[in-house]
């Protein structure tokens, strides 16, 4: 049986399955029976997605899902670093080009753009994008600090008055990636980042996360055994009226 645990903490739905493929198909096809829903009912819908080597099960399992109109959905992606080029391996814009936005038809792909030579006035441009295309749904994952997007709990801000900001990473989500093999050295890994706030992130009606890995399962555990609050950015989740959290045996290991 794939599922091994399935719980609720506050309004949180918390799921935790025996592999990292059954994780992401079930985020996979959820996410699609959402979107599906969605479309019967508006003429666009507005989906923002997370980069990041956690969302390649369920981005996988989105793209192969069955009566989705993508020609009727806006993409959004929630963080990108300063300065890096969208040609890098490591960019998130990069990413997600890769992993879905060029494997199907949006009508639009909204990106951070990291070169932007005024870096508030870009997280200004990109703010007011979110604003007047409210989100629908998104899809994000969680730091091994608790992050989202990323807020780190140095930055987060759950009454944040800004929809985008510039962030300094902390070491530990630097190091994330290095350990996702984003980068191979820690020196190689930007300082700086834009990120979407917490608040513009809880704007979604639906939110969709997937945190796979041993690497994630203090943050897991922090998460839905701490407070609510911005010492695990990702508690916040617990808030909203409608979140999933989708773990693996490894990720859930500390919450099974």
């Amino acid at each position: 049986m794939p599922l091994l645990k399935e719980f609720a903490k506050d309004q949180l739905q918390v799921r935790i399955f025996d592999t990292r493929k059954a994780m992401g198909d079930c985020a996979g096809q959820e996410i699609a029976q959402c979107l599906r829903e969605l479309l019967k009912e508006k003429k666009t819908v507005n989906v923002m997605f997370a980069a990041a080597p956690s969302q390649n099960e369920t981005l996988a399992a989105l793209i192969d899902a069955k009566g989705i109109d993508w020609a009727r959905i806006n993409a959004f992606h929630m963080d990108e670093y300063v300065g890096i080029s969208p040609s890098h391996s490591a960019s998130f814009c990069n990413f997600l080009n890769r992993a879905i936005f060029t494997k199907k038809p949006f009508a639009s792909v909204n990106l951070i753009n990291a070169s932007a030579p005024d870096k508030d006035a870009e997280a200004r441009r990109y703010a007011g994008l979110l604003e007047s295309h409210k989100l629908d749904v998104c899809i994000l994952g969680i730091g091994e600090n608790g992050h989202i997007a990323f807020n780190d709990p140095s930055v987060a801000d759950f009454n944040d008055p800004k929809g985008v900001k510039i962030v300094k990473l902390e070491e530990v989500c630097r190091m994330q990636q290095v350990h996702d093999k984003c980068f191979s050295s820690l020196e190689e890994v930007p300082q700086y980042a834009y990120t979407v706030t917490i608040p513009a992130l809880l704007k979604a009606s639906h939110m969709f996360c997937s945190a796979p890995a041993a690497t994630k399962a203090q943050a897991a555990k922090a998460m839905l055994e701490g407070s609510i609050s911005e010492s695990c950015p990702a508690s916040v989740l617990r808030r909203h009226s409608d979140a999933r959290l989708y773990l693996d045996k490894d990720s859930g290991a500390l919450v099974l």
